[in-house]
């Protein structure tokens, strides 16, 4: 017999006296192997942002291929931003309360009425324009406490109470406009404060609104506050499981009532981006800005049953829809077809929420 079979056999009687003295009882180890599939499913639920990111990054590349050097200047880009400065802002709001596995169907009727206000205080009453500016966001703050106030004292589903107030508040601003429209020459003679929003800098050929850079701060402010206090921390324990927060100590009525009330002051800071950005005061403007926050929310990948998603999510989806919208709008396909593709793009979102959940 060879050296090597000899060793082969030694070491086999070794092992065969080990089993034998603990009585065959071994503890085996396997490693765990992970199929692609579910790596790439555990990935995207890590990190809810990346699958939007990559939507947004290859529809830019698509785009930019089929319409050619047009989609990607400087000033079309910054068109893109402009055009979803509104849907971002009310975006924002949108996410807090689908955060709190909640929604939100009033966010364009609470901005419309507090444009309103804020146009009627400052041309009709005569109150500085930054006075009429604070009492608007005032007002924003107190349909959010409204809403709050119907959710947590009175345990009324949040979309119900929504879709109640969204009719109420749209009917107040019929109401206390009379339906006119405050023309863009009255607001640059007595509360120019009013236009600031619309106003732009130029930046490497791109025309950037103040709106744009406000509706950028916000996701900044609200991106710390949900990641880097007790309170942000809160609200996502509060979506993800109620009952296991309250026990947790988590006032969950506060901390869903003061979401709300957020949720009402940024709206209010919507209308005042809303004025800029159309130049009057219309008591018909923003009509499906509620759905369309909801679109860049849900694309964003945030979910829908809350306590999952990121700020910045909310942006990227609205940037998804502004890309989608602009560049098949200079491709020359028709409307129609454009707002086909962004209700697709709506259902493979969710339905990728859904799968995302199943980790």
């Amino acid at each position: 017999m060879s050296q090597p079979d000899t060793l082969k056999t030694s070491q086999a009687a070794d092992h065969e006296l080990v089993a034998a003295a603990a009585g065959g009882n071994f503890a085996s180890f396997e490693v765990e192997k992970v199929a692609f599939k579910d790596k790439l499913h555990r990935f995207f639920h890590s990190h809810p942002t990346a699958a939007p990111t990559i939507v947004l990054l290859l529809a830019i590349l698509a785009f930019s291929s089929i319409v050619g050097e047009r989609f990607l200047q400087p000033f079309n880009m910054s068109l893109i931003l402009q055009q979803v400065t509104i849907i971002g802002i009310l975006g924002i709001a949108q996410t807090l309360i689908i955060l709190t596995a909640g929604i939100d169907l009033s966010v364009g009727a609470i901005m419309v009425l507090t444009s309103v206000v804020m146009g009627r205080m400052s041309i009709e009453v005569g109150l500085p324009p930054s006075a009429a500016l604070a009492i608007g966001l005032l007002v924003g703050a107190l349909a959010g406490f409204i809403n709050g106030q119907l959710v947590t004292r009175f345990r009324l589903p949040p979309f119900i109470v929504t879709l109640g107030t969204w009719n109420i508040f749209f009917a107040l601003n019929l109401w206390y406009s009379k339906s006119e429209t405050i023309r863009s020459q009255a607001i640059d003679q007595a509360a120019p404060l009013l236009h600031w929003t619309g106003k732009t800098v130029e930046l490497f050929g791109a025309k950037l609104s103040y709106g744009s850079l406000l509706m950028l701060a916000l996701f900044f402010i609200v991106w710390y506050a949900l990641n880097w206090t007790a309170w942000g921390r809160h609200v996502y324990a509060t979506g993800d499981d109620p009952a296991a927060a309250r026990l947790a100590g988590i006032r969950t009525d506060r901390v869903l009532l003061s979401v709300y009330v957020a949720a009402g002051f940024i709206c209010a800071i919507g209308a005042w981006a809303l004025i800029g950005r159309i130049g009057s005061v219309s008591p018909q403007a923003g009509m499906t800005a509620n759905l369309d926050s909801i679109t860049a929310v849900v694309i964003g990948g945030c979910s829908l049953f809350g306590g999952r998603g990121a700020i910045f999510g909310t942006l990227i989806g609205a940037l998804i829809v502004g890309v989608f919208r602009n560049g098949l709008a200079l491709a020359g396909v028709d409307v129609l077809w454009q707002e086909f593709t962004i209700g697709v793009l709506i259902i493979v979102a969710v339905g990728m929420d859904q799968w995302i959940r199943k980790v």
